[in-house]
């Protein structure tokens, strides 16, 4: 008994005494001045005052009924946490809604019909809050409808046990939903440790071996849809924070339908009979076909097994209202749930028209890769840095959900791949690489296929997808990928059809460099694509030409790149582009194409000169003909970021000995970053300098020093000291490619300078505006080349109707009243009103003597 409840009972008692009513114990009763009635015991005594604290929340420490309480709140309806201090430990509590034996009778009919099914679980807690928020789904409703039959309360508990069993994370949802929780720890010991916001460590009494455990401090980074035939299929990104488990930290899940028990016999049983139907016409419209026969087939099969539990049902309550004096039989619904019949055509169409589990992460545009190395293996796919940089996997492998499960299995679908390309692998042939034609998917996608013969573990398939939109430079300005300095310096060589290599490991971004400069090859110029296969090349140019090389068993009908070389020759190009220089016939035909006097554009594996020259080397060829090469660019990516980490020119010995020690050294002697040597092999000497390159703090600097190109500070952008090359800059230049290009083109070097200068502007022009659409760049350049001055002056039209821009904060306003330019700020439009010819004549060359004589600050 509580004090109070002692202290009425006694009051109570003392007045039944004294004859008095309770209600007028206090009031004096019927007399007008307020008596003494009632107002003491019968000995006179004055009662006891109150010794009952007001009220108090549980979580309070001063809380007299429960001080070990240190936290309590409900995170979702039917769940209350108690976080409780015991033996100096903080421990977690959670308080359910308890069921009565005959619940606990009904919850076992619904586990045991269920039991054969397996379920997809929420991955994050922020999934197990929307699926606790969103109950069960209207087929599950439904099946639970023909196995209960309860009060509407008890249903309300046995669907919170239920939904936690089979849709949840059983034991640990509460847990899971609990908001506070930060990070989970099952590192030290057998027990599942937690820290919330308020408290830490915190014990749970769980095993640290309890099935998803990793999942129940899980954090969702992105959640997307990807569409396949009608459906859009969920993708979630995650987290797990949760130390001591898997060594990946985030993961990539396809959110495919859940099954109920008895549809995975009902899809075979589909796929059987659309496989064994006779087709009387033929087919054009695969996926309509496939589509149109599994839902009848399914529909029928539907309608027949619900009305089979129909019957099931009413023999079962007709005994049982005979046995309980006739009541009446509940109606069960005719009809199927329509998300059921949705799911099952899901993964007949997945499985006929798609290439099974890799579905979905092929046509997820958001990837890069797709990996599946062996049968039971998590299948690992690399995200794109452009949609992932807040994900923490950018440019990473991130494991999936998905995983096949029989060898069986990967063969049909590494031999589906195959076969889609023309293409037979068999015991004679048992890898091959491909492309995919994916219907509804713009990317070009490559892949490399080997059945069991050749690979250990069972096949493997490896996805490499380029994306559909093309970057152009402003979009690698934009992620510091590179500087303004060296967009130039390419523009000035794929314009005058310079040779140009793009080398580093496999993802560095060497095709998608190559690429984003595809523009600056003049649109009347006619450039010449030749590939293995890979279809990576994208030619803006109506006078482009893409020759790939074709694979096949037959000798008469495969194409080699030796006869692409030679068809190349009679179609007159200006630029040739090999997109991967890698194999004995494509460094032939790279030998012959720098012998040709064309421009050449390409790619090669190798991470830096001396690789380079191994390279070269090892495949048959003579080193000295690197020093055909203009410009060899090496692309690094650290940490899933990708940029260009430094510019090399293959020098002649007179070349190299033309440099002074300052274009191997900085100012202060030290020898500077890149720098520049000599690599001997086998007896031939290769010398290089480096160009340009980005330093440890990710700056870029080039190896040109000039008022123009004034660093932020306003110092030079290097520190190389000046050197005589016979020109008339105001700087100094540290690099052979200027000589290159004036010889090349039969002008004095002062004249590239200028013209290096001129384009700059044009790039930095080209950043500020953002002009980041390959195909408005590759307009605007055409514009640009056709009539320089009409271009000039549409420019200044759309850049503040020609006004000066206005300077940036804390920036002086002579930095743009007077010219000066830095190399961040964007340039006005009298800048660019420069480099315009004066006689604005229609078809005026690009690089008369005027617009010369003007480009150079």
């Amino acid at each position: 008994m509580s004090v109070r409840s002692a202290v009425e009972e006694e009051r109570s008692e003392n007045d039944a005494e004294n004859g008095t009513d309770g209600c007028n114990a206090g009031n004096g009763g019927d007399g007008d001045d307020g008596g003494e009635s009632g107002t003491g015991r019968s000995d006179g005594t004055p009662w006891p005052a109150a010794t009952v604290p007001a009220p108090r929340p549980p979580d309070d420490p001063d809380a007299w009924y429960a001080p070990a309480v240190r936290a309590q709140y409900e995170p979702v309806s039917g769940i209350v946490t108690t976080i409780r201090e015991r033996d100096g430990e903080f421990v977690h509590e959670s308080r359910r809604p308890p069921l009565s034996p005959t619940d606990e009778a009904a919850l076992a009919t619904v586990r045991d019909h269920f039991s054969a099914t397996r379920h997809r679980r929420p991955l994050t807690r922020q999934g197990v809050l929307e699926r606790a928020n969103r109950g069960f789904e209207p087929k599950y409703e439904r099946a639970i409808d023909r196995l209960l039959e309860t009060t509407p309360a008890a249903r309300r508990r046995i669907d919170h046990h239920a939904l936690s069993e089979l849709r949840l994370l059983d034991d640990l949802t509460p847990l899971a939903v609990d908001p506070r929780i930060e990070v989970a720890d099952v590192g030290d010991s057998d027990e599942l440790v937690v820290h919330t916001e308020s408290f830490a460590p915190v014990r749970t009494g769980v095993s640290a071996d309890t099935e998803y455990v990793d999942r129940v401090a899980g954090e969702r980074l992105h959640r997307y849809t990807v569409p396949f035939a009608g459906f859009d299929v969920d993708v979630v990104v995650y987290r797990e924070r949760l130390l001591g488990s898997d060594r990946f930290e985030t993961k990539y899940a396809v959110l495919e339908p859940d099954l109920l028990p008895g549809d995975e016999a009902l899809i075979d049983e589909c796929k059987s009979r659309i496989w064994e139907a006779n087709v009387d016409r033929v087919v054009t419209d695969r996926e309509s076909f496939v589509a149109d026969r599994a839902r009848r087939f399914l529909a029928r099969r539907l309608l027949a097994d619900n009305a089979r539990a129909w019957l099931d049902a009413t023999r079962y309550r007709v005994r049982s209202t005979l046995a309980t004096y006739g009541l009446a039989v509940p109606p069960v619904d005719s009809r199927y749930a329509r998300d059921r019949l949705d799911d099952l055509v899901y993964y007949v169409l997945r499985d006929y028209v798609g290439e099974g589990i890799l579905t979905v992460p092929i046509r997820d545009s958001n990837l890069e890769d797709v990996e599946a190395n062996r049968v039971g293996e998590r299948i690992k796919v690399v995200p794109r840095t452009t949609v992932f940089d807040d994900a923490g996997g950018a440019g990473d492998r991130v494991p999936t959900n998905l995983a096949f499960t029989t060898e069986r299995e990967f063969v049909n679908v590494v031999t589906q791949l195959a076969a889609s390309d023309g293409t037979e692998l068999n015991a004679a042939r048992p890898s091959a690489k491909v492309n995919l034609d994916v219907d509804g998917v713009a990317e070009t996608i490559r892949c490399a296929v080997a059945l069991p013969v050749i690979s250990e573990g069972g096949p493997h398939v490896s996805i490499r997808k380029q994306s559909a939109e093309t970057m152009t430079p402003v979009d690698l300005l934009d992620r510091d990928a590179l500087s303004t300095e060296l967009v130039t310096l390419l523009w000035l060589l794929y314009e005058h059809h310079g040779v140009v290599l793009f080398s580093g490991p496999t993802g560095v971004g060497k095709t998608t460099l190559m690429n984003a400069h595809m523009p600056f090859i003049p649109f009347d110029d006619r450039p010449i694509s030749i590939d293995e296969g890979s279809r990576e090349v994208h030619l803006p140019h109506e006078t482009g030409v893409s020759l790939t090389t074709r694979d096949h068993e037959n000798e008469y009908k495969r194409v080699t790149m030796a006869e692409l070389m030679t068809e190349t020759n009679y179609l007159n190009p200006d630029v040739e582009v090999i997109a991967e220089i890698n194999t004995p016939a494509s460094f032939e035909t790279f030998a012959e194409t720098l012998n040709t006097g064309h421009g050449v554009l390409g790619t090669t594996h190798a991470e830096d000169v001396e690789t380079l020259v191994n390279r070269v080397i090892e495949q048959g060829l003579p080193a000295y003909l690197l020093r055909e090469l203009d410009l060899v660019v090496f692309p690094h990516k650290t940490r899933g970021e990708r940029y260009v980490a430094h510019v090399v020119e293959i020098l002649s010995d007179g070349e190299f000995e033309a440099l002074d020690d300052d274009a191997l050294e900085g100012a202060d002697g030290v020898r500077r970053r890149g720098g520049g040597g000599t690599i001997r092999k086998d007896g031939t000497t290769v010398r290089w300098n480096t160009v340009a390159w980005r330093d440890t703090d990710g700056t870029f600097a080039i190896e040109y020093d000039h008022p123009a190109l004034a660093s932020d500070e306003g110092g030079p952008t290097s520190s190389v000291g000046g050197t005589d090359r016979g020109t008339t800059t105001e700087g100094s230049l540290g690099f052979a490619l200027f000589n290159r290009l004036a010889e090349r083109t039969d002008r004095d070097v002062a004249d590239v300078e200028a013209e290096f200068h001129r384009k700059h502007r044009y790039v930095r022009y080209l950043a500020a505006e953002g002009i980041d659409d390959f195909e408005a760049l590759f307009e605007f350049l055409s514009d640009l080349r056709t009539d320089e001055a009409a271009t000039v002056e549409r420019a200044l039209r759309s850049t503040d109707d020609g006004s000066e821009p206005e300077p940036d904060e804390g920036e002086p306003e002579d930095a743009v009243t007077n010219g000066d330019e830095s190399d961040d700020a964007a340039p006005s439009g009298e800048d660019l009103a420069h480099d315009a010819p004066n006689d604005g004549a229609s078809g005026t060359d690009l690089f008369d003597e005027a617009a010369s004589s003007e480009g150079v600050e």
